[in-house]
Order: structure tokens, then C-alpha cells, then sequence
């Protein structure tokens, strides 16, 4: 049997523009769903380029079971201090419960800002940090990759705690029982 070459790529070959290819490609409906599977939400009610005062943060959305708003922040380069100072603004500036941060590259003082929020943080607000990859076998098409850098430590707890003290449907309480069981496998 022969077997290709995963191989890495620069992943501006595959979205050369942040806003236009980059958050137009993820804001879709089966994009938002793979990030979505990865972070262990269902995300929906999906809007791009929403404003926060002057400025404009990249997608916003909810997790269909739990009702948080969700704020998603991307940045096709290493992380730097003023993408995160601009996740903590855009959060303030919408209520968001849950920030993911999505980035090419992170630098290990951001994944530790971002493991510090998320200790001294209350228990209503979630940060995410996430490297986004993009691999070929031979000459396939590009195949994207979220790398999770950094999460919430009791993330699944919450979900738990949410969904006992409020009414699911039976749709969101089968995929919650499914995405717990599987979180602890």
C-alpha cells in the first residue's frame, strides 16, 4: 500500500486576506460547524464584521445550547498584544461568555495570558486560543486544522451545571450527552 505525505502549508496561500477569505471561509455554515466540533459548542446566528464602537470585531455568534454569546477574533500571524487587547475590548463591548481567539502562530506569553484569564476569570466567561493549520497529501486540495493552544479547565463542567438549571430541547440535550461522553473519553 502507498501512503501520501501530510505537509504542511503557509496558511495565507490558502486565505491571503484575513477578512475577506479567512472570516467569509469560516463564518459558513459548515466552517463554524468544524470549529464548533472543536471547541465542543454548536454555533449559530452567525454575523461578521460586527461593530463594537468604532471598531469591528470578526464574527459573533452563540452556542445554540447554552445561549453565550460567543466572539470569534482572527489573526493570520502570531499573536500579539494588540489582537488581545482587542478580544478583551470586543468582549466587554458585546457581553460575550466565550472569546476564541484564532490565530496562525501563538506566542507562549499569550497562551499564558490567555490560561491566566481563564483562571481568574469567573466561571461565566470561557477564552480559547487556537492555531489554525492547513495540510496537503500530494496534490490535494488544502485541508484546515484547529489546534487547541488553550481552553477553559472546566468547560465541560459548566456546560453540565448550565444544563441542569435550564430546559433543553431534546435535540440540544442528546448532542450535550454526546459531546460530554465524548469529552471525558
Amino acid at each position: 500500500m502507498k501512503l501520501g505525505k501530510l505537509q504542511e502549508i503557509d496558511i495565507r496561500k490558502v486565505w491571503q486576506h484575513e477578512q475577506y477569505d479567512f472570516s467569509k471561509w469560516l463564518a459558513s455554515e459548515e466552517n463554524i460547524q468544524e470549529l464548533g466540533d472543536a471547541l465542543n459548542l454548536s454555533l449559530t446566528d452567525v454575523e461578521t464584521e460586527k461593530f463594537v464602537g468604532n471598531y469591528r470585531c470578526d464574527i459573533l455568534c452563540k452556542d445554540e445550547i447554552t445561549g453565550k454569546v460567543v466572539l470569534i477574533e482572527n489573526q493570520l500571524e502570531s499573536t500579539n498584544h494588540d489582537h488581545l487587547g482587542k478580544i478583551i475590548t470586543y468582549a466587554s463591548g458585546l457581553d460575550a461568555s466565550v472569546v476564541v481567539w484564532i490565530v496562525a502562530s501563538a506566542r507562549q506569553e499569550h497562551a499564558s495570558a490567555i490560561e491566566w484569564l481563564n483562571k481568574h476569570t469567573s466561571d461565566d466567561l470561557s477564552f480559547f486560543l487556537i492555531e489554525v493549520h492547513a495540510y496537503t497529501i500530494g496534490n490535494s486540495e488544502p485541508a484546515p486544522m484547529f489546534k487547541i493552544i488553550e481552553q477553559p479547565n472546566d468547560f465541560a463542567k459548566s456546560l453540565k451545571a448550565i444544563s441542569k438549571n435550564s430546559e433543553l430541547s431534546v435535540a440540544q440535550q442528546k448532542r450535550l450527552e454526546f459531546w460530554t461522553q465524548l469529552n471525558e473519553v
